[in-house]
């Protein structure tokens, strides 16, 4: 078993079973699956987010497996990604309270408890009217190289997001936002896998995920040439290449990310969400 519990789970729960307090915790859900449950909690007036995993059978880990898809087992890939990205200075969310019960892969109980981030807005709420109506240059800039900073950090760092969506960057909104002066921080991490290096495999799906999730927006071919050069500088290192490098290195990438991207635009008009 591993219990972390931090103030104010701490005292609230000291003395007592910390996986049937938090199934105890009440408030408003987002999600109620089989195996899952997700809802936002209230202590103090503070506002948390709470992931509960009970484990979905083994049934469900072989479909999983049989389809290509690798199964979400537990709450321990958050907690993993958020102490990761929390090293390398990638903004996440806070972890307060995380615990994991036995050592059936189909039955183990665990659950993660994260500071709400509030007050937000998500970069897709904000994007949304941007085709129509252009934002302030810098600012777009500006947010579209933190972007690249944060992505790009977060592979470096070995950790892939499964799931790369402008919607899983929220914007703070507790002051007013400025291209120098903003804060952004990455969410969801639940399907996030964490290596000593990401494989070229996942580092792909994670950039064609999220130019996917641009694709309505707006963007103009600068506006991605200032993504890759962003991604790129930070992924490679102290000493990047030159943009015009970069480009003839990873045309094999840009090529597959156009086509991966249209295919998943053309599921997205087909399926809704159902991606």
């Amino acid at each position: 078993m591993k219990l972390v519990l931090a103030e104010p789970f701490k005292s609230l729960w000291a003395g007592r079973d910390a996986f049937a307090a938090v199934e105890a915790l009440q408030g408003q859900v987002y999600r109620e699956l089989e195996g899952r449950r997700t809802l936002r909690t209230e202590v103090d007036g503070r506002g948390y987010f709470v992931k509960i995993h009970r484990g979905i059978g083994w049934g469900e880990i072989i479909k999983n497996l049989l389809t290509a898809k690798l199964p979400v087992l537990g709450a321990r890939q958050e907690w993993e990604a958020i102490q990761r990205l929390t090293d390398v200075g990638v903004a996440t969310m806070t972890a307060v309270a995380y615990g994991e019960r036995g050592r059936n892969p189909a039955a183990q109980h665990s659950f993660i408890v994260t500071e709400e981030l509030a007050p937000t807005t998500d970069l897709e709420q904000l994007s949304l009217n941007w085709a129509q109506q252009s934002p302030e240059p810098r600012l777009k800039w500006a947010l579209i190289k933190e972007v690249a900073n944060m992505v790009g950090s977060m592979h470096r760092a070995g950790v892939n997001h499964r799931d790369c969506y402008i919607c899983h960057f929220l914007l703070h909104t507790d002051k007013p936002v400025t291209a120098d002066d903003f804060r952004l921080s990455v969410i969801d991490l639940h399907r996030a896998q964490v290596r000593n290096q990401l494989p070229l495999r996942w580092r792909n799906k994670d950039l064609a995920a999220l130019y996917f999730s641009v694709l309505d927006i707006g963007l103009t071919r600068r506006d991605k040439l200032r993504f890759l050069r962003g991604y790129f500088s930070v992924l490679k290192g102290p000493q990047p290449q030159p943009l015009r490098q970069t480009l003839s290195a990873e045309r094999s990438l840009l090529v597959w990310l156009e086509r991966k991207a249209d295919a998943l635009y053309v599921r997205k008009q087909r399926y809704g969400d159902a991606l």
